[in-house]
């Protein structure tokens, strides 16, 4: 990432190992998962106009959860998380009812003092909802997400703790697949990231690091999705 211009036949294969990733990536979170919703594969690809009443009303009941500022938020990030996976699993529609909860989502996840683990909860629910779904993704826009996201790579860690660097890395981590599910077919989305001056410099450090487990390192998928490799 020196800012040299990538050859186009190298560029076109980051591209394609993008897609590929991205959709492994959420292919597999959702199937880690699969057994707690009871919701059978093929449920992924469409849903018949019943079960997306039986989401919405599930949603519901996950909304009130979400929206009870007297409980935990870790409780609270628990009911995002799962009305995300059925706005995933629901599809457009389903989308359309997440959409509701997801400013809740955005309020908590400007609370700077909430643990890794919580805060990664209400990003996986932003990715599920976003995934390949331009109503969506245009919403997150409209809710200010880009700039709540982008704010988690100014975040220092003064503990020098493996385990609490790691989870801080973490949720970097988790932040640049965000954006990257976000900027995926969305022009709008790529020219507000150019806009943060900073993030150029955030995505280079983020790639050079280790990213095993993952199917592709999205911090690098992010720089070339917002075009940085072009300047």
């Amino acid at each position: 990432m020196d800012g040299a211009q990538a050859p186009p036949v190298q560029f076109l294969a980051r591209v394609c190992r993008y897609f590929v990733g991205l959709y492994q990536c959420l292919q597999n979170f959702w199937s880690s998962r699969i057994r707690a919703f009871s919701v059978k594969k093929e449920e992924e690809e469409r849903l018949p106009a019943a079960e997306n009443i039986f989401h919405k009303e599930k949603m519901v009941v996950l909304g009130q959860v979400l929206k009870n500022k007297s409980l935990a938020v870790e409780n609270r990030a628990q009911a995002a998380y799962q009305i995300g996976l059925l706005a995933f699993t629901g599809g457009p529609t389903a989308g359309s009812f997440a959409a509701e909860y997801m400013k809740d989502v955005a309020l908590l996840l400007q609370n700077r003092r909430m643990a890794p683990k919580t805060r990664i909860l209400l990003l996986q629910s932003v990715a599920c909802w976003c995934y390949l779904d331009p109503a969506s993704q245009r919403q997150a826009q409209a809710l200010r997400f880009v700039p709540i996201l982008t704010a988690f790579f100014e975040d220092s860690l003064e503990s020098t703790s493996k385990s609490e660097v790691n989870s801080h890395l973490l949720v970097k981590f988790w932040t640049c697949y965000v954006l990257s599910v976000m900027t995926c077919n969305n022009a709008a989305f790529m020219e507000e990231l150019k806009e943060h001056n900073a993030l150029r410099g955030h995505l280079q450090l983020l790639a050079s690091e280790n990213w095993n487990g993952w199917p592709e390192n999205f911090a690098q998928v992010l720089y070339f999705l917002i075009g940085f490799h072009r300047n």
